[in-house]
């Protein structure tokens, strides 16, 4: 078992809501666009998380789906592919700090899971997130896309895909997943 885990059941720290609760609660461009969120794969045993940026929630196929980006070698990444879940966990302003550790150093040659200063805990459907969170959602992958340069329309996105994706060996992939269950932070 990976350090900094609770013992403290999930249902006394968080209370699930549904997907249009969260989007009434939460402004999305705050949550993806201002601050920045963690990505999280693996169970209990073994997990991994990557700081996210950029992303956002909606429909996709009647089915309430999110979206984030991820660079192609990512272990994170490797382990949703692997297990097919994953969670995104946003934090109160006060864990920034804590949280873009998880994004200094990669986990795959690392151990940054029990360096990283923040309280592992494992969702009633097994998927690991932390304690400390405000906002978990837990999503099932339905796909991974590498775009195309020749799919953007305006220069300027061309140019941000071009240069996202100049090493060769990494190219930014779009996860898609869709959302089964989305928890909050009761209130202390």
């Amino acid at each position: 078992m990976q350090q900094h885990s609770t013992s403290v059941p999930f249902e006394q720290l968080f209370r699930q809501i549904s997907p249009e609760e969260a989007g009434d609660s939460f402004n999305v461009f705050t949550l993806v666009g201002r601050d920045f969120f963690a990505v999280t794969a693996g169970k209990e045993e073994h997990y991994n998380s990557m700081v996210g940026s950029g992303g956002g929630l909606g429909l996709l196929f009647r089915k309430p789906t999110t979206w984030c980006i991820a660079r192609s070698d990512r272990y994170t990444l490797e382990l949703l592919k692997k297990e097919q879940t994953y969670t995104l966990t946003f934090f109160p302003n006060e864990q920034q700090n804590r949280m873009l550790f998880l994004g200094s150093k990669s986990g795959r040659d690392s151990e940054k899971m029990k360096e990283v200063q923040l309280t592992g805990i494992q969702t009633p459907a097994g998927n690991m997130s932390f304690a400390e969170a405000k906002l978990i959602i837990e999503c099932k992958l339905t796909q991974i896309t590498t775009p195309n340069v020749d799919d953007f329309y305006s220069q300027e996105d061309r140019d941000n895909i071009s240069e996202a994706n100049e090493d060769e060996h990494t190219e930014r992939q779009f996860v898609f997943g869709e959302i089964t269950s989305v928890w909050v932070k009761k209130d202390e």
